[in-house]
């Protein structure tokens, strides 16, 4: 086992199996996947901490972008119970990590970036890997990607005030969004929420407490509340 496979391993066996989680797929994904391939050539020694990871600078636009902590990132995926069928939108992708993930164990996935050198990286990635049920476009993060909608998931891989209204028509009936919805003025601590679509209506319920930093151009103001 090589020093990389070796911090997959302990991951997984150490941040991610005991919070709760078990999905196979999902454990064989994280556990496979070269996560230190997402992070920038100085960081790639913290690529497997228990925390999120830097891959982007704040700038005058927006916060700076990290990549999920491995536990947050599992729960979250868990949380949507995702089928092989299904397909999948990946709300504010970064490098391409979260997306390689969801497209181990989901049968279509849109990564949504909206900073161009992020989306040329995931895309770079991707394709290194050769994940070719998995692809990334450009958009702002609040219209989500309604040219390949309705979507049986979206994941949002970050925190929001509220989660998009603009976000909710792009869900199939009885499809599934998961995202950290937080109150706090540092926007980085809140709940891990699941909406499900039914009858045209999502309704949202708290499943577990996490941290996550925000996404950027997601303000209340334009919010679908619940």
């Amino acid at each position: 086992m090589t020093g990389y496979e070796a911090k997959r391993h302990a991951m997984v066996e150490s941040q991610i199996r005991p919070n709760e989680v078990t999905d196979t797929a999902l454990l064989g994904a994280m556990r496979s996947l070269p996560r230190e391939r997402f992070v920038p050539a100085a960081l790639k020694s913290f690529a497997y901490i228990d925390e999120g990871v830097e891959v982007f600078p704040a700038s005058e636009g927006g916060p700076a972008r990290f990549l999920l902590s491995p536990m947050v990132q599992a729960r979250l995926i868990q949380l949507a119970e995702i089928e092989p069928e299904d397909k999948v939108l990946d709300v504010g992708c970064t490098t391409g990590y979260s997306t390689a993930v969801l497209a181990e164990i989901a049968a279509n996935v849109v990564g949504l970036e909206p900073e161009p050198k992020l989306a040329k990286a995931a895309k770079t990635n991707l394709g290194a890997l050769k994940l070719a049920n998995a692809e990334i476009v450009s958009g702002d993060l609040r219209d989500g990607w309604a040219a390949q909608a309705p979507y049986d998931v979206i994941v949002l891989e970050g925190s929001v005030a509220e989660v998009p209204a603009t976000l909710l028509p792009q869900l199939k009936e009885g499809g599934r969004l998961v995202a950290v919805v937080t109150r706090e003025p540092n926007m980085r601590q809140g709940k891990a929420y699941r909406f499900t679509r039914v009858d045209g209506e999502a309704s949202g319920i708290v499943h577990f407490d996490a941290g996550a930093s925000p996404l950027p151009g997601l303000v209340p103001e334009t919010a679908f509340t619940f």
